[in-house]
């Protein structure tokens, strides 16, 4: 027997031995490596798309089962064409041809099923990876189409036109900067942000010819509010000097210099709004929009100043006429505040915080002595008692019962 099978692996029968399990390893390499490579672009494509899905994490082990079948497949067809080379025996030939192809055959069937488990995710990878090419070409076509309106139209000087016509121009540098070899979410990105600035720039063009007529608007509008913060400010030196008669000093010391910055907002808005005029009478309709709301902001500081004063008047004199109307209203909050701890069982906890309160409350009533009592400082006192107290109430709501010790 063993003289035989010598024999047979000398012969021209171990030739052919060897070229059907050349043929046979071969088959489910192939096979395996077709199968490898389509789904290895698949997960390329996955992480190009999706990079948040991990796709690669998933296939490293199954990649990995391939690698490890390839390796034995290619020890063992150089170990059979040595053997055919010097004719040599193979004596574990026979043995190690079928367990090869069966390691081959494992790898493929988990490439299968791989790809069966996350088919949607790779083929949707994939199709919209086919698609990114495409995609960078129409948006360059659409940029460049909305950029030669830009430059050939009656707006091109507009601020807002010339500022989107630039940040298409970088959008379209940056994309063409892009190599041959650049990823396809890098691309995608690009194209995504020229598209954007196309549509912002398409926009600007569409809004362009309503620019004039709403900066007419505009300065109409800011000219009637100008009048009327003059005409409001008109009650600001008034009512200051009833503060300064009427009440302590303290009560107003804070607002001494409220007139002259008033009017120096007011003499802000007004040149402002002559520079909106000089824009609009140019044609920059966008320049005097700028300056309308630079002049709205000016007249809402002047008419702040204007009510600090009018409204602090209008506040102390309340106050003056009942002083306890005030301080009746916090320690009823207080007491719904107290009510609350007994109720959630929080009274360890917050009800020393809450009655300290109402020794504040006793605190500065006993303020309002002499002929002019400083009236602000009692409702500053009583105001910020509101707020703590409201702090702690909502506190209490939050929690979700009573701390046991």
């Amino acid at each position: 027997m063993a003289g035989r099978r010598r024999g047979w692996f000398r012969s021209s029968g171990n030739n052919e031995w060897i070229e059907q399990a050349r043929a046979s390893l071969a088959s489910a390499f192939l096979d395996m490596d077709q199968r490898q490579s389509a789904a290895e672009a698949a997960v390329h494509a996955a992480e190009e798309v999706f990079p948040d899905r991990r796709m690669a994490a998933a296939w490293e082990p199954v990649r990995g089962r391939c690698y490890d079948a390839a390796g034995a497949y290619v020890a063992l067809t150089e170990q059979l064409d040595q053997a055919e080379r010097e004719g040599t025996p193979q004596a574990q030939g026979p043995q190690q041809t079928p367990t090869v192809t069966r390691q081959l055959t494992d790898a493929a069937r988990a490439v299968d099923e791989f790809y069966r488990r996350h088919q949607a995710q790779l083929e949707q990878a994939v199709a919209i990876l086919g698609t990114v090419p495409q995609l960078a070409h129409q948006v360059k076509v659409t940029a460049a189409g909305v950029r030669g309106q830009a430059a050939e139209s009656e707006y091109a000087n507009y601020p807002s036109v010339r500022a989107h016509t630039a940040a298409v121009d970088e959008a379209l540098i940056t994309l063409e900067a892009l190599g041959p070899g650049a990823s396809a979410a890098a691309v995608r990105e690009a194209a995504n942000r020229l598209e954007a600035a196309t549509k912002r720039l398409a926009d600007a063009l569409a809004q362009a010819p309503t620019r004039a007529t709403a900066a007419k608007t505009a300065i109409s509008s800011v000219s009637t509010r100008l009048a009327a913060a003059r005409t409001k400010a008109e009650g600001l030196a008034p009512a200051y000097s009833s503060l300064l008669r009427e009440f302590n000093a303290a009560s107003s010391a804070d607002l001494a210099d409220n007139e002259r910055e008033s009017q120096r907002a007011i003499e802000a808005a007004e040149a402002a709004l002559g520079r909106a005029r000089a824009a609009a009478a140019e044609h920059n309709p966008e320049i005097a929009l700028d300056l309308t709301t630079s002049a709205r902001g000016y007249l809402t500081a002047a008419e702040q100043r204007v009510d600090a004063v009018t409204k602090r008047l209008a506040t102390l004199r309340e106050v003056r006429s009942d002083p306890q109307e005030k301080a009746k209203a916090v320690r009823f909050r207080l007491r719904d505040a107290q009510m609350l701890a007994v109720s959630r069982g929080l009274v360890t906890e917050w009800g020393s915080v809450l009655d300290a309160q109402a020794a504040r409350i006793d605190r500065i009533s006993e303020t309002l002595t002499g002929r002019h009592p400083n009236y602000w400082a009692y409702v500053v006192e009583l105001d910020t008692i509101t707020d703590f107290i409201a702090g702690v109430v909502d506190r209490m709501r939050k929690q979700a019962g009573p701390r046991r010790e």
